[in-house]
């Protein structure tokens, strides 16, 4: 038997054996992160710099773009780092920050993100009350509550998980480590001891899926009793982006942690990684820009600023 003081380093999931498939993952997982970093990081500096913008609905997207790129730069980093360097290890520590900072941040992302339907319920079902209920200090608050309660959650967990005897060796079957992998590793008979962790996090979990739920069936009631087919086009501009993705963050994740065993196998478990931890940063800046006239506009004034460094010859026309 192993036990994780003795354990200097963990090995990761390796991509492929052979040179050539080495660098070309590091190449797609590259061109996959500097996608993620320009997306976000436009869309950050176009809430920050528009003022137009600096709305409660924007606030929060600002907060989802700095949590994507959080969780983005966890994960993809090292691996790209070990395909290109031809090796798998990470170190106990290193391992252990990433659990940490994932964790932290997909919690905190989920948190946010229903904080994110609630000010949509707001805006929609209680347009009078919107600058009472969102004022500043009010949304300073709840994305302070969303970033806190991830913080706390990633330091439960990570604590429980890393107190755990390991009795089935250092070799992590991902690309980063992650806390089903680890769980996988530890010894058989401690699983009880992470179980109430587990239902704390399916009570959170479940506890924000209701209210996003109920949130939701409210604005589309709300919004099928709108006369005006222009303003339901406007109000689904800005809902149906955060429900696509709120699905997909939903699912995902609820399928990662969640699936019976029987249907566990390598190549599975990495798509489906993949796709909550990698996918949904990338995504998610083109996803709430695509329909949105205001932020597509925002952004476009960033990028005329960025080539031509002034703001009276922008490289789109103005949107209207």
């Amino acid at each position: 038997m192993s036990n994780s003081s003795s354990i200097t380093e963990f090995l990761l999931l390796a991509f492929a054996d052979t040179r050539e498939l080495q660098l070309l993952h590091f190449t797609l997982f590259l061109g996959i992160y500097l996608a993620a970093l320009l997306g976000n990081s436009l869309v950050l500096t176009a809430v920050a710099c528009d003022h137009h913008l600096h709305t409660p609905m924007y606030f929060f997207l600002l907060n989802l773009a700095l949590l994507d790129l959080g969780c983005i730069s966890t994960t993809v980093p090292k691996a790209m780092a070990n395909s290109l360097w031809d090796t798998r290890a990470i170190s106990y520590s290193g391992c252990v920050a990433q659990v940490f900072l994932f964790v932290f941040l997909v919690s905190a992302e989920y948190f946010l993100l229903t904080v994110m339907s609630y000010d949509r319920y707001v805006a929609i079902c209680k347009p009078l009350h919107y600058g009472s209920l969102l004022g500043s200090r009010a949304c300073a608050q709840m994305a302070t509550a969303a970033w806190g309660s991830g913080f706390l959650y990633a330091l439960l967990h990570t604590a429980n998980t890393f107190s755990l005897p390991l009795c089935q060796g250092n070799a992590v079957d991902q690309f980063f480590c992650e806390i089903p992998q680890m769980l996988k590793i530890s010894c058989t008979h401690s699983y009880l001891k992470s179980f109430w962790v587990v239902v704390v996090g399916v009570c959170l979990a479940s506890g924000c899926f209701v209210f996003i739920l109920f949130s939701y069936v409210q604005i589309f009631r709300a919004v099928l009793r709108m006369p005006s087919e222009q303003g339901q086009h406007k109000i689904f501009s800005t809902c149906l982006p955060h429900l696509f993705v709120v699905s997909l963050f939903i699912s995902t994740c609820f399928f990662a942690y969640m699936k019976p065993p029987s249907i566990s196998f390598p190549s599975l478990n990495l798509v489906v990684t993949v796709l909550y931890s990698v996918v949904p940063p990338t995504l998610n800046p083109l996803i709430y820009s695509i329909r949105n006239k205001e932020l597509k506009w925002a952004i476009r004034k960033v990028v005329s600023w960025m080539f031509l460094n002034s703001d009276k010859f922008p490289l789109f026309p103005e949107v209207t």
